[in-house]
């Protein structure tokens, strides 16, 4: 065999595992067609936190307004864009060199399965005494007459020029955290989705408060529309169309109706791996139908959150495994969400949607922190806590927050979780003062 493991990816699903394996001497092979580290660290969520910071920024100089600070900066989007290539094209390089400094042997090209233990690439075959995929997902296109005219994330991830109105076709992460950015930097923006709610995976009362907000800042939505259509004018505008007369013109269209799985480019069946439409079907050691063969990331057909920590979680899962360090199935931690939106909204643990409908199972603790003084500090209005817990035995199981620092508070409250505080023990706690942690837990009356 040319190698113990040969991972087909390079990104998050890939190095985290590859690389300490790789460093107690085990050969490893990593195959990658694009650019390596994949694609949250050259065209994904890396990039789009390098867009969004200036407007967060923005924000919280908005809410100091006659209260130290006078003036409101804009958005230069061309300088923004220069600074998000000089961080971001390094990556590919940085994440070739992270492999090859490991001495991983590194392929470039897109591979396909020969059989079980063999896969090729350019013509020359590769084999393996294991295999892990960890293909990730790639943007979806909406079929449609016309669809060519349309974006999709990667492309306004480096979007030259901002164009003065731009539709997005979709409600999940990818289309509102756009719309968000699009809209701070002074483009009209509307929203076209087909059902009537956003961001279903995150809890209805705070969708909707960020909903509002993005209305009231000018973005115009659109529910309950399917897009049937797309033609270019004479002067370079696309020209939608949609159900019951439906039609919009505007510059430039970004479709973000979902990701779906590289799998299909694989030749599966020349291996005997099973899949369908959400990705590679696994077991509880996320082994496929092959037994030598396994999947990781984004790639998997799986329940848990396809996120980037996830990944990175489920390669260190498979080296300990591969190691012989660990034969029991993989265990999932609390895993926390956020979406990007201003102000964010980040949970962890049973949805607040889950556990509101279940009064009978589940106790909620609420809390505004708009009468709180280390929030009115920067005076940051609408920000709100959400913490679950189970009624028998009081133990914490899930919180939701909005607010303009909710991926620290829910990081805070993660660990919470996985140790199965109850009430007590998280009043028990003492923490610095002022801070986020300090006022999470004043506010709440937790005992």
């Amino acid at each position: 065999m040319d190698f113990s493991v040969l991972y087909i990816g390079s990104g998050q699903a890939s190095w985290n595992g590859a690389v300490p394996l790789a460093k107690t001497g085990v050969k490893i092979g990593v195959i990658e067609e694009s650019q390596y580290g994949g694609v949250c660290s050259n065209k994904g969520c890396n990039a789009k936190i390098i867009l969004d910071k200036p407007l967060e920024l923005i924000n919280r100089v908005k809410d100091m307004q006659g209260r130290g600070l006078d003036g409101v900066p804009s958005v230069n989007w061309e300088d923004l864009m220069a600074h998000k290539h000089e961080l971001i094209v390094p990556q590919d390089s940085h994440g070739k060199a992270r492999l090859d400094n490991a001495g991983i042997t590194t392929i470039t090209g897109h591979a396909e399965f020969v059989d079980a233990h063999t896969v090729s690439v350019n013509g020359k075959n590769y084999t393996a005494d294991k295999i892990v995929i960890a293909t990730g997902l790639r943007p979806h296109q909406l079929d449609v007459p016309g669809k060519e005219l349309f974006a999709n994330s990667t492309d306004f991830l480096s979007l030259p020029h901002m164009p003065k109105h731009v539709t997005v076709l979709g409600g999940g992460f990818v289309a509102i955290e756009f719309a968000t950015i699009a809209n701070a930097v002074g483009a009209q923006v509307d929203v076209i989705i087909r059902s009537n709610r956003i961001l279903r995976q995150f809890p209805a009362k705070y969708v909707a408060e960020v909903q509002a907000d993005l209305k009231a800042r000018g973005v115009r939505f659109v529910p309950n529309m399917n897009v049937q259509s797309a033609t270019e004018g004479e002067d370079g505008q696309i020209e939608l169309t949609g159900d019951n007369g439906f039609e919009l013109t505007t510059d430039y269209v970004l479709d973000a109706t979902g990701r779906i799985p590289n799998h299909d480019q694989l030749n599966l069946e020349a291996a005997g791996v099973k899949a369908n439409n959400h990705g590679i079907e696994v077991n509880e050691y996320l082994q496929t139908s092959t037994p030598n063969i396994y999947a990781a990331g984004d790639a998997v057909d799986k329940k848990t959150p396809k996120l980037t920590p996830t990944a990175a979680f489920e390669s260190r899962y498979l080296t300990s495994v591969f190691k012989g360090e660990n034969d029991q199935p993989i265990k999932y931690p609390p895993i926390s969400e956020i979406v990007f939106t201003s102000p964010r909204i980040a949970q962890v643990g049973v949805h607040l949607d889950e556990a509101l409908a279940q009064p009978d199972k589940y106790e909620v603790t609420e809390a505004s922190y708009d009468g709180d003084w280390f929030r009115q500090v920067e005076n940051e209005q609408g920000a709100a806590l959400s913490l679950i817990f189970e009624k028998d035995g009081g133990t914490l199981v899930g919180a939701a927050e909005k607010s303009n620092n909710a991926d620290n508070t829910i990081n805070t409250i993660v660990p919470y979780l996985a140790m199965k505080m109850t009430k007590e023990q998280l009043n028990d706690l003492v923490y610095v003062f002022p801070s986020i942690e300090y006022t999470l837990q004043r506010r709440l009356p937790l005992v």
